[in-house]
């Protein structure tokens, strides 16, 4: 079992910034891919950002390259989310969740929720326009 706790949420205006950070417990962190999903009002869970193992390959969705970063600490248990250029649209609770499945880099599999194994309890972001 993995235990997630995102935090880092708010209130900001557009074009700010922020960071989320998601912190695990349990089993070994580095035996996990990461990923970042994000749920808006009315809308399906949408993929966000991935990290794979050891930190050295990352993906995104369309909608928010370049202006976010997913980074991981394998020592802290950490995952982070550092959110730049912030939009209305970016509104959302947000998501970490960890898969320990070999096909999370199948057939683009990161991206689907269901890959995942354990998810946090979310966090709240509300850009203002």
């Amino acid at each position: 079992q993995v235990q997630l706790v995102e935090s880092g949420g708010g209130l900001v205006q557009a074009g700010g910034s922020l960071r989320l950070s998601c912190a695990a417990s349990g089993r070994t962190f580095s035996s996990y891919a990461m990923g970042w999903f994000r749920q808006a009002p009315g809308k399906e869970r949408e993929f966000v950002a991935n990290i794979n193992r050891n930190g050295g390959s990352t993906y995104y969705a369309d909608s928010v390259k370049g202006r976010f970063t997913i980074s991981r600490d394998n020592a802290k248990n950490t995952v982070y989310l550092q959110m730049n250029s912030l939009k209305p649209e970016d509104t959302a609770i947000y998501y970490c969740a960890a898969s320990q499945s070999f096909r999370t880099y199948l057939s683009g599999n990161y991206k689907l929720a269901p890959t995942y194994d354990y998810w946090g309890q979310g966090t709240r972001i509300t850009v203002s326009s």
